[in-house]
């Protein structure tokens, strides 16, 4: 089954998008996903982009997510940036909605050639995260040797948000792992170190629910601001500076609602033959 492909990123947050909109005959398996998104054998990616009809209206695409694990993923903010700027360039509109399973994200083009999505409301109780019982979501009982006392919310994927006085002397291998698996995370959680560097200034490294550690995380920037907002670090708009660059988020005090900005860029093109890929080894995270 051979289908054009095209790679792209933002901030160094990489993914393959494919289009099945006009291939009903695609059976992408959870195997196959984590085929192509093998950095050795595949094309490799941080995640798997399916673009897919938008059943019932009011969306201009549905964005099917898959990690490199094989497992699916609720929403990826930078990953809709790129699917946004696809969808613009075929129909010549500035303004598109992607949809994904965890909901619709409205994009807008910037004049400066960002992309601007709006990630729906943060969501602040424990059953939204979600956790395995019932804790105020703002301190968890959660620590691994200097790290703990995270906030916890859902942009559209489960995160939980560690404050560190220095980013720089901490090894994300060392506690990721385990924390995105800890017991009070039944569905798993991606984790983020944040240091609060000024009221609108966060850094921010990113250990990603089923790919490791990733250049950025649009919807871990957007959890880093919502939860430093939460602990009164920061106001409602900073810029989160990640490994790959920055983001811009504000959490609008009108409706709750999440707004992301950041660039898009299309690495290559090309064609893969599914069928060809053979299965990867478990990644050596994954039995962390």
């Amino acid at each position: 089954m051979t289908l054009p492909f095209r790679k792209m990123h933002g901030l160094g947050n990489d993914f393959v998008v494919l289009d099945a909109r006009g291939r009903p005959d695609l059976r992408l398996t959870p195997a196959r996903a984590a085929a192509v998104a093998d950095r050795h054998t595949g094309v490799g990616c941080d995640q798997l982009i399916v673009l897919e009809p938008a059943e019932g209206g009011g969306a201009d695409v549905f964005m099917r997510i898959r990690n490199p694990d094989g497992s699916e993923a609720g929403a990826c903010g930078n990953a809709t940036r790129c699917v946004a700027s696809l969808l613009a360039a075929e129909t010549g509109r500035p303004r598109v909605t992607v949809r994904t399973v965890s909901g619709d994200l409205p994009a807008v083009a910037l004049p400066d050639g960002r992309w601007r999505v709006d990630m729906g409301p943060a969501r602040l109780g424990w059953r939204d995260v979600p956790l395995a019982r019932e804790f105020d979501t703002l301190h968890l009982p959660i620590s691994r040797g200097p790290v703990g006392d995270p906030a916890a919310c859902s942009i559209g994927n489960p995160h939980a948000t560690f404050f560190v006085p220095d980013l720089s002397r901490l090894r994300l291998d060392t506690f990721g792992p385990s924390l995105e698996r800890d017991p009070l995370f039944p569905e798993r959680a991606n984790i983020g170190f944040a240091q609060v560097v000024a009221p609108d200034r966060i850094l921010l490294a990113m250990w990603e629910r089923g790919a490791g550690p990733t250049r950025a995380c649009g919807s871990g920037a957007c959890a880093a601001l919502v939860n430093a907002h939460r602990r009164g670090l920061t106001g409602r708009r900073a810029t989160v500076v990640l490994p790959g660059g920055e983001l811009e988020i504000e959490w609008r005090e009108a409706d709750g609602h999440v707004l992301m900005a950041g660039p898009v860029a299309t690495a290559f093109t090309g064609e893969l033959d599914l069928d060809a890929l053979p299965e990867p080894a478990a990644p050596a995270h994954a039995a962390a």
